[in-house]
C-alpha cells in the first residue's frame, strides 16, 4: 500500500497474473544487476513457478562456476486459518526447503518480518520468505533503525527445562499458548523458533534437547515429507542418546485444507493438540 505512489511505475510493477512469468522476470532482473522483490501472493500458486525456481534461480550460480549471481527476494503468503479453502491455505514451504541453492525463511514476529527482508536484500543468492497469512494483521512498534535479522540461527522464544517445542511461522503463537497452559501444570516448555528452514539451524535444537531431553515438533502442513520429519530425523541421528522419550510431531491432517471453519480448525495444529502431545510424555 502506497509503494506505487512513493516509488513510481518504474520500480513498482503490477505484473500479469502469471507466476512463472513474473518470477522469471525477477530472475532476469537479478541477473541484470537489480535486486528485485517478487510478491507471489499465495504459496499454492507459486507451484506454477517451480521450474523457474528449481532450474534457474537455484542453479545458475553453481552451473556458471560462480560467474552469475541471482540476488532475488520472493515473498508469499502461506498457511491456513482464514477459511479460504484448499487452493489458498496450504503450507508448502517444505517444497522450497528441499531445493539446494536457495534460502527459505519463515518470519513469526513483526520484527523478523521486517528484519528478514532487510537481510534478504543483502544476500547475493535467492531468498524466499514464507509469511503465514494469519500474522499479517499483527501490529507492534519496532525500531526503524533495527538491523537486519540473523537469518543463520534459530532463536529460543521461551526458555524451559522439561520439553522443547520446535516450530516456525504461524505455529509459534500456538506453541507459546501451549507453553502457558503447560506451565499451569508445572511443565516448563522451551519454545524454539526455527526462523530459517533452509539451511536449518539444528545446533540450537540439539542444544535445547540436551537441556530438556524431550522434543515435540509443531509444523503446519502434513507429516509426509515435511520440515517436521527433517527435524525429527536430525534429533534421532545426532541426539538419540539425549532423548528420554520418542520425538513427537504435531502437524496438519493429511487432507486438502477444508473451507468449513470447524473442519479447518480440526485439520490444523492447535495449542490443545500440542498440550496433548506433551502430556503423553513421562514428565
Amino acid at each position: 500500500m502506497g509503494l506505487l505512489e512513493e516509488f513510481g511505475p518504474e520500480r513498482v510493477r503490477n505484473a500479469p497474473l502469471s507466476e512463472s512469468g513474473f518470477v522469471g522476470a525477477g530472475i532476469g532482473a537479478a541477473l541484470g544487476g537489480m535486486r528485485p522483490v517478487v510478491e507471489v501472493m499465495t504459496i499454492n500458486f507459486s507451484m506454477l513457478a517451480l521450474d523457474q525456481v528449481v532450474n534457474n534461480a537455484a542453479t545458475l550460480r553453481y552451473m556458471s562456476g560462480g560467474q552469475l549471481s541471482v540476488p532475488l527476494v520472493v515473498r508469499m503468503a502461506t498457511g491456513g486459518g482464514r477459511q479460504l479453502a484448499a487452493q489458498h491455505a496450504h503450507s508448502l514451504e517444505s517444497f522450497y526447503a528441499h531445493v539446494p541453492g536457495i534460502r527459505a525463511l519463515a518470519p513469526a514476529t513483526v520484527e523478523d518480518a521486517r528484519g528478514m527482508v532487510l537481510a534478504a536484500l543483502a544476500d547475493p543468492d535467492p531468498v524466499f520468505l514464507f509469511e503465514h497469512a494469519t500474522l499479517y494483521p499483527v501490529e507492534e512498534e519496532i525500531d526503524d533503525e533495527a538491523r537486519p535479522a540473523d537469518i543463520d540461527h534459530a532463536v529460543v522464544r521461551r526458555p524451559g527445562s522439561d520439553v522443547t517445542l520446535v516450530t516456525y511461522g504461524g505455529s509459534l503463537v500456538k506453541c507459546l499458548a501451549a507453553a502457558e497452559t503447560l506451565a499451569a501444570d508445572g511443565i516448563d516448555a522451551e519454545v524454539v523458533d526455527l526462523r530459517t528452514l533452509r539451511p536449518l539451524d539444528t545446533a540450537t535444537v540439539l542444544e535445547s534437547l540436551a537441556k530438556t531431553h524431550r522434543v515435540v515438533v509443531v509444523v503446519e502442513g502434513g507429516k509426509s515429507g515435511s520440515i517436521a520429519g527433517e527435524v525429527s530425523a536430525v534429533v534421532m541421528e545426532e541426539g538419540f542418546d539425549l532423548l528420554d522419550w520418542p520425538v513427537q510431531r504435531v502437524c496438519s491432517a493429511e487432507v486438502p485444507i477444508p473451507y468449513a471453519k470447524h473442519l479447518e480448525d480440526a485439520a490444523l495444529p492447535s495449542p490443545e493438540r500440542v498440550v496433548a502431545a506433551v502430556r503423553q510424555m513421562a514428565i
